[in-house]
């Protein structure tokens, strides 16, 4: 039988364009990650570090080992420094490590998109704006070294995303850190479709 949460109903985000505010449903019951992650996110952020290494070690066999190097903290896996991150609008950059398949890329760097992080109650909710895959949900407190995110893929024009817990291919977990000054990244480790992770490069817009 597929779990599904009810206490986390406010992932569902409306897509938007970079200018609109992103629409939130109704606010979470529970502040902490750990009650509201299925068993499969809270395996993919516990086994997050070995996603990675292999992700990188896939990509560097391939003969990606320079754009690695020229990323420098942002695709070393114990780059985090602590803190969290501000609310407010940011340029967005995916990088895809491994492949989860035969005939799919190891390495794929995408260009920037549009994103924002907006305060809701407790929680903060960050949205991917822009693309034909966007990512949203919310962002929980964990230690001082991360805070955790868990949400849902909203794929090329849907409108809405659908509740966390509702699909299992379309749950998302996640780490958000602090690597450097005003630069974060959100690690996806073992997302259902493509990479082995996927790693979001957060730089504020202003």
């Amino acid at each position: 039988m597929r779990r599904f949460l009810p206490v986390l109903p406010l992932l569902a985000l409306t897509a938007c364009t970079p200018t609109e505010r992103p629409t939130a449903g109704p606010v979470a019951i529970a502040s902490a990650w750990h009650t509201v992650a299925t068993t499969q996110d809270r395996r993919r952020l516990r086994d997050w570090r070995p996603s990675f290494v292999e992700g990188l070690r896939q990509a560097r066999a391939a003969g990606h080992g320079a754009e690695i190097d020229r990323e420098g903290a942002l695709l070393q896996p114990d780059a985090a420094l602590g803190g969290g991150i501000p609310n407010g609008n940011y340029r967005c950059r995916m990088t895809k490590l491994g492949a989860r398949g035969a005939g799919m890329l190891p390495y794929i760097a995408y260009p920037s998109f549009a994103c924002r992080i907006d305060q809701n109650g407790r929680l903060q909710q960050f949205a991917k704006l822009t693309g034909s895959q966007r990512q949203v949900g919310s962002i929980f407190a964990h230690d001082r070294l991360r805070s955790v995110f868990l949400g849902t893929l909203v794929l090329g024009d849907e409108q809405k995303a659908l509740p966390y817990g509702a699909d299992g291919d379309r749950d998302l977990a996640g780490w958000v850190e602090r690597i450097g000054e005003r630069r974060w990244r959100l690690v996806i480790p073992s997302p259902r479709f493509e990479s082995l992770t996927d790693v979001v490069e957060l730089v504020p817009q202003n």
